[in-house]
């Protein structure tokens, strides 16, 4: 009942662009903080970006390797959260997971362990 179902990857070419979703149900998105994570092939899973929940101060952060580059967003009309990835480079080539927690006023794109809901993945290729 209760699901994070991740969408929008696919293959792009340098320099390209993409916007990932991340869709809920059985729940309510906007009262969750929501990070995108990725992991690459032999690679350990890192933080990308988080947004505080709905009704907070709306900060958004992101890592360093893609700060200027994505974009973390809401849509609560469709309880969907975005990612726009734009400037693509090989290094992003990843499995991309949203995850969804209950930690109130917070956004902390490192804090995996306090994520209470995550998707499958989707696959991000970034290749010429």
């Amino acid at each position: 009942q209760l699901q994070l179902v991740e969408s929008g990857g696919g293959l792009v070419q340098p320099g390209g662009s993409l916007r990932l979703s991340c869709a809920a149900s059985g729940f309510t998105l906007d009262n969750y903080a929501v990070s995108w994570f990725r992991q690459a092939p032999g690679k350990e899973r890192e933080g990308v970006a988080c947004i505080t929940r709905t009704g907070t101060d709306g900060r958004t952060n992101s890592a360093d390797s893609v700060k200027g580059r994505f974009t973390i967003s809401r849509d609560n009309a469709k309880n969907t959260v975005y990612l726009q990835m734009n400037s693509l480079k090989p290094e992003d080539t990843a499995v991309y997971y949203c995850a969804a927690g209950d930690i109130g006023n917070m956004c902390v794109i490192k804090a995996a362990y306090a994520m209470d809901y995550w998707g499958k993945g989707t696959l991000v290729t970034v290749s010429s």
